[in-house]
């Protein structure tokens, strides 16, 4: 499957690493989510948010609430990759996130991610102000 990666995602570089793959050689399932986690964090880093300044001032945290994940073709030991992020849905307490890994042009994985917005005292959640996106869905 030959795609193109989205000019309007957020696109975070990353290096398959040996620590990253099993005997074979290919990265191991669970480590795609490390990938997709770390390009999440850096879509919000670039969407200006403050995590450490949320959790020590306004007391509110991020959670996945759900992930799943489309395994369509292996990467491997010392592929470049590109994952994305990108704003799918906004709903009053929590956010959907859909992501994306490519080598080259080439869709390695499709998944996504349900995040919610807890206050860090109580673990309840909280609404998801409409400020946190606006204007800035797939910053890069």
């Amino acid at each position: 499957m030959n795609t193109r990666v989205a000019e309007d995602k957020f696109r975070w570089p990353v290096r398959v690493y040996y620590e990253d793959t099993d005997a074979q050689a290919v990265v191991y399932y669970a480590n795609y989510f490390r990938f997709l986690e770390r390009a999440r964090t850096e879509w919000l880093r670039a969407l200006g948010v403050d995590q450490l300044r949320m959790l020590n001032e306004d007391r509110q945290i991020f959670v996945v609430v759900s992930t799943q994940a489309e395994f369509i073709s292996p990467a491997r030991f010392n592929d470049e990759l590109i994952v994305t992020a990108g704003l799918l849905k906004l709903t009053r307490a929590s956010f959907d996130i859909e992501q994306e890994i490519y080598r080259g042009n080439e869709l390695l994985l499709r998944g996504g991610v349900k995040a919610a917005l807890l206050n860090a005292d109580t673990m309840k959640p909280q609404r998801v102000p409409s400020s946190l996106f606006e204007g800035r869905e797939n910053a890069s």
